[in-house]
This record gives C-alpha cells, structure tokens and sequence, in this order.
C-alpha cells in the first residue's frame, strides 16, 4: 500500500449481494477523510458544438468523453469518480450492455464507481438519449 498517496476511496462489493462486476459498477464506496470533492453536473451526449448523434453508443461515448474534460479541469480523472448517477431515455437491455461495455473499457483493471441507473421518458434536450452525472474525490 502506498502510504504517501492513499486511495481517495475504497469500493466494497459485499458478499451477501450480488457480484455487479459483470455490469459495471460496485456497491458501496467509502471516502476516506480530508479529500475534495468534484461534483460534475449531468452530461449528455452532445460535443462541443452542441450536436448530438442519434446512435447511443456514441452518445455515451461523447458523455464519458465530456465528463474526462470535465475532471480535468479539476486535475482529476475517471478512475477518481465514486459515484455515477445514469439517466437513460427508453431504457432497454441492449443499451444496458452497450453501457457496460464502454464502462468496461474506460475502467479497464481498476474499481469501478457505484453506480445507480434511472429509466427516463425524456431529457433536457430533444434528441439526447442519456445524461450521466459524476462525483469525484482526489487528495
């Protein structure tokens, strides 16, 4: 264990529930004292410009994208995130897996965030199929 720079938080997947690994998120999360904290508000699918692509996947990908900048702006990263609050318009289990599997790749080896995903009928912006909203911790 590095004592100079301990983690921010330690993710626990209790095992009296079920193992979420599979879906890309953890259970619990717990802060350790003294870190700051980075609260990025929820962040859609649309680049720069304001466009938005009509595919999920590259919404998602624009969403994780975006909120990477974000962090950075704030001198952290997406393995920093401890909470991800998901908003998904038409929810289904093909989005579910796409979502994974993207989750799957940003985090690669490291402990994935909690994680809570909510089926929407609609966002803020016609077009826009999901919003995620990210809180971090750094040292």
């Amino acid at each position: 264990m590095n004592l100079i720079n301990p983690p921010a938080f330690k993710m626990i997947n209790p095992s009296e529930l079920y193992d979420p690994i599979s879906n890309g998120y953890s259970h619990v999360t717990v802060i350790q004292p003294n870190m700051r904290t980075i609260h990025i508000a929820g962040q859609g699918g649309e680049n720069k410009n304001g466009e938005l692509s009509q595919d999920f996947d590259q919404q998602v990908q624009q969403v994780f994208y975006n909120i990477q900048h974000a962090l950075a702006s704030a001198q952290a990263k997406l393995q920093d995130i401890a909470v991800l609050r998901v908003l998904v318009v038409n929810h289904n289990e093909d989005k579910l897996h796409s979502f994974t599997q993207i989750m799957q790749r940003l985090w690669k080896d490291h402990p994935y965030p909690v994680c809570t995903l909510i089926p929407v009928p609609c966002l803020a912006l016609k077009g826009m199929l999901i919003e995620v909203e990210a809180t971090a911790y750094i040292a």
